[in-house]
């Protein structure tokens, strides 16, 4: 098996020009603030173990973004590349290729992720919980990660649902925004019938279901379905995918 080279400027602690820092590992921290969940499929055990295998016979070829750690000298936190990170502690490398890019922050994180389609609605809504909370308005947040007011809007509406649709997001039965939304929607009207549809439902929630119960609510009760709002870019990228229509069917009356 080809063992993995060191990095540039190992020896010296200096990089050549263009090239990228040889960082030990040791001195390298994660963001705690990192959008990412861990539990993300590439974050699994089994993922990392090959990322490992491949840098162990490759090498790492992609340098990782860091910046200074303001509060530990001599180390830095990872602004992106964590799962690179860890897959070189399992190869047991000694360091990882890496530029250092101080101005950067969780802004950047969450864009770069949401432009790779990798952040689910649950982190998407706890990253703009937390810019409300530092007194940024929702037009502002939409602008610093280029997505429409209505995304944010639709996102930040997560973080206050019903207890019932609550429970089956946190639970993963229902991952989608739009279909999130629907069903506080049908809740508003008709909150018996939309709690009792999801304690008898099945595990996995999907959009199609959602409107066969919006259209069995709407016919009887002798209501018209109300259009689903109008949410721009949080509806043309669907955060998790869509079964089978009949994979949750609507109560019969």
């Amino acid at each position: 098996m080809k063992k993995a080279s060191a990095p540039p400027g190992a020896a010296s602690g200096r990089a050549p020009e263009g090239r990228p820092l040889a960082l030990p590992l040791e001195h390298l921290d994660e963001d705690p603030l990192q959008p990412r969940s861990a539990t993300k499929p590439g974050f699994t055990a089994h993922s990392l173990a090959e990322l490992a295998a491949s840098i162990r016979l490759r090498g790492n070829k992609t340098p990782i973004s860091l910046r200074h750690h303001p509060e530990r000298p001599g180390h830095y936190i990872i602004n992106h590349s964590a799962r690179r990170y860890r897959a070189s502690r399992l190869a047991q490398l000694a360091t990882i290729p890496g530029f250092i890019d101080d101005d950067y922050s969780e802004t950047d994180q969450v864009v770069e992720n949401l432009q790779r389609n990798e952040l689910t609605a649950r982190e998407i809504a706890n990253y703009i919980g937390r810019e409300l909370s530092k007194g940024l308005k929702r037009g502002q947040i939409a602008s610093n990660i280029s997505k429409s007011a209505a995304f944010v809007t639709q996102h930040a509406a997560l973080l206050d649902l019903p207890e019932p649709i609550a429970l089956a997001f946190n639970e993963g039965r229902v991952r989608d925004v739009t279909s999130v939304n629907e069903l506080v929607t049908a809740y508003k009207s008709h909150p018996g019938e939309v709690a009792a549809w999801l304690r008898e439902g099945e595990p996995e929630i999907t959009r199609s279901a959602v409107k066969l119960l919006r259209a069995f609510l709407g016919a009887k009760f002798g209501e018209e379905e109300a259009a689903a709002p109008d949410i721009g870019d949080a509806a043309a990228q669907p955060l998790a995918s869509d079964p089978s229509p009949s994979a949750h069917a609507a109560p019969t009356a």
